[in-house]
């Protein structure tokens, strides 16, 4: 949600900025805007739209040339999207630039304040009131910028990751975050600021990622200085290098990046259980887990926090934790969990699942949990993020960078660290055969070739989509392990189609939905030999008596549900455990070829954040 781009240093910074905040565009915004100071004066150019539009507009409203340079995609939260409420926003001297990911809640007070001390509002947004509060201060104050910027955080209450520039200062910016990721690059004599890595990945390798509470005054020919907001301590900043890659971050000849993260997963499914399983030697060895292993074993209960597709993921987690280690499990909306004051004890075991590491409802969660006393394991995919560093332990899915604002290979790549923890803990608890559990470390280490083979079932999806793009709705059905993958189906078809798409455990077909059941009707049916076959035959048979039209995903060399289906996509047979890592590849790829022919955006979905760090 939103996305930071800064450069200071000898270095053009113009171009840097505009391809950072292409970079950055996976992340969902409706606007975005850039500022270049040029030795002399403040250039300043913004607008509703994409990156292309302002790359229009400033080629004819301003002049590019400078070394120093902040620049914003803005996803709408106070104000509509627009021209004006568009960042960057400057300060009514227009000495002061700022730019900001987050939501400031407190600042309708702080604007009366603000008017009655004479100051202007030209915008709809929170922003202009905390650039003309840094000002306030600056000026009551007569103090340096980044004092300034300290003291004005201590009075506002909310989520932030900003830039701020000052003309009357102007061989330095101040950066700070809380609530919201920031990471500055380090490179020879020059400074990068972004949301995360990939703005300035081929420029340096070495970067700070920002803790929360924390901020930078960055300095042209100086050593960066990191501050403590609330007490401007000063901080020894980890500097940490980067494990991406500009080719992880680019298309690789795929039309969208959803699609070569699709086809991606059999390899970063095996870079996620590499070094982890050895299946020849029936050992799963994970540290986060080994070095906390009795907190798991003497868990009263598992609790899952996360949200969208992690969400998903936890559901699969659920199944796999109670059936292999015989622990109870609750899976929780992280958005919700804070919100109904739960019932936490210090014997509980918190997993939270976040393919960013930075959902601000997620990082909620964890806190509340750890102040109840509760162990917390973080599951995400972003090295240095901020779940990464607040949880007590984790692991990470090794899954590269992920682009698309749909979540696929994150999806997969969950369930496969999540099954490998279970695995380790049945192991440790014998609640599982040793000839059971030794099967499932050979299957799974199987899953990438299965899955590659499932992927070949993209031009029968093709097909099928072809026929179904126009449907106005679609359902989805699953039982047992597949139930989550109906959800995740649908979730991916309403995401970047726009099509209104709802999964369902098959056996609640008969309590309420079959109401919905018609010749138009298409409704995705997952149903693989492995789990409960007959009982999902006997509900497709319902569907098809009120004249549904069936699209069933089945393990190959089915015979009963071929008679049945209109459409039948084919996948390599596996335990029912791990089904969910093959059957919800054609789901993802027929989400996607639905969407490609409906001309959607499909790697950036209306309305849709990558990333979501405010509440």
């Amino acid at each position: 949600m939103c996305g930071i781009v800064g450069y200071i240093g000898h270095r053009e910074a113009y171009p840097i900025v505009i391809k950072g905040l292409k970079r950055l565009e996976y992340r969902g915004y409706d606007s975005a805007g850039v500022m270049i100071y040029d030795g002399d004066a403040i250039k300043l150019c913004k607008t509703k739209g994409k990156v292309v539009d302002l790359e229009e507009r400033a080629s004819k409203e301003i002049t590019t040339n400078g070394t120093i340079g902040i620049g914003h995609t803005r996803w709408a939260t106070h104000g509509v999207p627009n021209d004006v409420n568009s960042h960057p926003h400057l300060s009514n001297s227009g000495d002061l630039v700022i730019i900001h990911n987050g939501i400031i809640e407190n600042y309708a007070p702080l604007k009366v304040e603000l008017i009655k001390r004479g100051y202007v509002f030209h915008s709809d947004t929170d922003t202009e009131v905390l650039v003309n509060l840094i000002e306030e201060v600056q000026k009551n104050e007569n103090i340096k910028l980044g004092k300034a910027v300290q003291i004005a955080l201590n009075q506002v209450v909310g989520a932030y990751a900003i830039a701020v520039f000052d003309k009357k200062n102007p061989n330095e910016i101040v950066a700070a975050r809380l609530g919201s990721p920031l990471a500055i690059g380090i490179g020879e004599g020059e400074y990068f600021i972004a949301s995360d890595a990939s703005p300035f990945i081929e420029y340096t390798s070495n970067a700070v990622y920002l803790e929360d509470g924390e901020m930078a005054v960055i300095r042209l020919h100086k050593k960066m200085k990191v501050r403590k907001i609330k007490d401007d301590s000063l901080v020894d900043p980890y500097i940490q290098e980067l494990q991406m890659n500009l080719e992880q971050i680019e298309k690789g000849g795929y039309d969208h990046f959803m699609l070569k993260e699709i086809y991606e997963q059999p390899s970063v499914i095996k870079d996620t259980y590499r070094g982890r399983l050895h299946a020849n030697e029936g050992i799963i060895q994970m540290a986060g887990v080994e070095d906390n292993l009795e907190k798991f074993l003497n868990a009263d209960r598992i609790i899952i926090v996360a949200c969208g597709t992690s969400w998903h993921a936890g559901l699969v987690a659920e199944y796999i934790f109670e059936e292999f280690a015989r622990i109870s499990v609750e899976v929780e909306y992280a958005s919700e969990f804070r919100y109904r004051n739960p019932i936490i004890n210090s014997n509980d075991v918190v997993i939270a699942i976040s393919q960013s590491g930075e959902t601000a409802d997620t990082m909620a969660a964890i806190k509340l949990a750890k102040e109840n006393g509760a162990f917390v394991f973080g599951v995400c995919n972003v090295v240095g993020s901020s779940i990464s560093r607040e949880t007590h332990a984790g692991a990470y899915t090794h899954a590269g960078p992920e682009i698309g604002v749909a979540s696929t290979k994150a999806f997969t790549t969950q369930i496969t660290v999540l099954t490998m923890i279970a695995l380790r803990l049945a192991k440790a608890k014998g609640t599982l055969s040793l000839s059971d559990f030794h099967m499932y470390l050979q299957e799974l280490e199987l899953i990438p070739e299965k899955v590659r083979e499932a992927l070949e079932t993209n031009d029968r999806a093709k097909e099928i989509a072809a026929t179904f793009k126009d449907a106005p709705n679609c359902l989805y059905l699953g039982r047992g392990y597949n139930f989550p993958v109906a959800l995740e189906g649908a979730l991916k078809l309403k995401e970047i189609s726009y099509i209104h798409a709802e999964g369902y455990p098959a056996a609640e077909m008969k309590h309420g939905p079959i109401a919905l059941i018609d010749e138009q009707m298409p409704v995705v049916v997952i149903a693989p030999k492995q789990g409960h076959y007959d009982k999902i035959v006997s509900n497709i048979q319902e569907i098809k008596s009120r004249s549904g039209r069936i699209i069933a995903v089945v393990t190959k060399g089915d015979t009963q549900v071929r008679e049945l289906a209109d459409y039948v996509i084919e996948i390599p047979e596996t335990s029912d455990a791990l089904s969910p890592l093959i059957t919800t590849i054609p789901l993802q790829l027929l989400s996607y070829h639905i969407a490609v022919m409906r001309e959607c955006n499909v790697d950036q979905p209306r309305n849709l954040a990558k990333s979501v760090t405010v509440e």
